[in-house]
């Protein structure tokens, strides 16, 4: 599983300062590049070439990519209140973290200031006759880099902030998360036995927090557990909405002259969690159901009106159970020293109930739905019935009491019945 310096890494890279700051870096470095090897340009170069000109064309690309860069940043901003707006403001960070947007503002960002060092330098008489070549040569590869950047991101102008291509960005996220916790089913630590009575010499940890926990370093509570001698039994995974004074973890010492190990243990373990004010969708999977869930829900609004989509989300939610239901290699075996960190696993009813509640819920009133709805059910207790067919009768039965009681036609109700017959058989 991902330990905690991984995961912040992973965190800050996705930020837009990050790009940028590292692009513009680059640009700052580039452009005095040519102060450093110029002595390396033979003398009689630049009249050959016209090295000259490059003042001009710095003054060209300052300009420009000021402007480029302003427009491109209202653009963004009005891609981020449609995605928030249209489909729901718990896509927007997706959207955000949005790669050929980051790269297209921190070249933008970076050529800018490319350009700004090197008319400062030019200025000061830094390059010389033979620093201008090697400027010149530079300035060629950064107008290459302009108009690939610029071709790319006006393509992708027209899909930003649009309702199916962020509704594709969550279903990405969401089938990512389902596969890593089918990979890790315990984030790299042992099954936590939901029957498991712990001793009552158990010592429990409390939170001093409030939020939501987006991360938890496994590895570092298997070092913890192993100095201080200790069993440690999670109560929450990522996704938990945590309190001051709630349960977080139960230690357990393996040796009873031991003890107090717990006691000096606790600092340790809640530093390797990661608590905040919101959700995320790494490690997560019933985060990116739950959101998946909302689209179609905000689309069945009175408002919105628009059961197209709501369609269209179901199967996207099969495909992404799918992942949840298929054979796959599983390390249900701890990693190495992480034997002693206890977890629970998520079941396939919490999935179930995140996805498939709420739109039976909203989309009650609609045949169509409620068809699309069971025949979703009907898939996926095909695709895997040991492990769907039982929750799936379930929420079919579920659905049909919520149909019966707003469908005012008997045939509609009678067709839905049908379908829930097929389920059974």
């Amino acid at each position: 599983m991902i330990a905690r310096w991984r995961w912040v890494t992973n965190q800050l890279s996705k930020r837009l300062w990050f790009r940028a700051s590292l692009f513009s870096l680059l640009g700052v470095a580039t452009a005095l590049l040519a102060v450093v090897f110029k002595d390396f340009i033979p003398e009689s170069l630049p009249a050959r070439i016209g090295a000259d000109a490059v003042d001009k064309i710095l003054g060209i690309i300052a300009s420009s990519m000021l402007a480029v860069t302003t427009f491109s940043l209202s653009t963004m901003v009005s891609a981020y209140s449609a995605a928030s707006s249209a489909v729901t403001p718990r896509a927007t960070t997706l959207v955000m973290e949005d790669t050929t947007t980051q790269n297209a503002l921190a070249t933008f960002i970076g050529s800018f200031l490319f350009s700004l060092v090197g008319i400062i330098a030019l200025s000061t008489g830094a390059y010389g006759t033979q620093g201008r070549v090697l400027l010149f040569a530079v300035i060629i590869a950064v107008v290459i880099l302009i108009v690939y950047t610029l071709l790319r991101w006006i393509d992708h102008l027209s899909k930003l902030g649009r309702v199916g291509e962020t509704i594709d960005r969550v279903e990405k996220a969401t089938m990512a998360a389902v596969s890593q916790r089918v990979k890790w089913p315990y984030l790299g630590g042992a099954g936590y036995p939901p029957d498991l009575v712990l001793p009552p010499s158990s010592q429990r940890l409390t939170s001093g927090q409030t939020g939501y926990v987006q991360h938890i370093d496994v590895k570092a509570l298997g070092l913890v557990a192993k100095e201080h001698h200790v069993r440690l039994y999670l109560e929450i995974l990522p996704g938990s909405f945590v309190h001051v004074g709630m349960p977080l973890a139960h230690i357990v010492a393996l040796d009873r002259e031991r003890i107090d190990e717990g006691i000096l243990a606790a600092d340790k373990i809640l530093a390797a969690l990661t608590i905040d004010v919101r959700r995320t969708f790494e490690h997560d999977p019933r985060f990116g159901l739950s959101v998946l869930s909302e689209i179609a829900s905000r689309a069945l609004s009175p408002a919105v009106n628009d059961p197209g989509t709501a369609i269209d989300v179901i199967g996207r939610g099969v495909r992404t159970l799918t992942c949840w239901g298929k054979p796959q290699i599983s390390s249900s075996k701890p990693d190495p020293g992480c034997d002693l960190v206890y977890l629970r696993g998520l079941t396939v009813e919490d999935l179930f109930n995140d996805f498939f509640s709420p739109i039976s819920r909203d989309g009650a009133s609609l045949l169509e739905v409620n068809v699309r709805l069971l025949k979703a059910l009907i898939s996926l207790s095909q695709i895997n019935p040991m492990l769907f067919r039982q929750v799936c009768i379930k929420h079919a039965d579920l659905l049909l009491n919520r149909a019966n009681a707003t469908l005012l036609l008997q045939y509609e109700r009678d067709q839905l019945s049908s379908l829930v017959r097929t389920l059974t058989l």
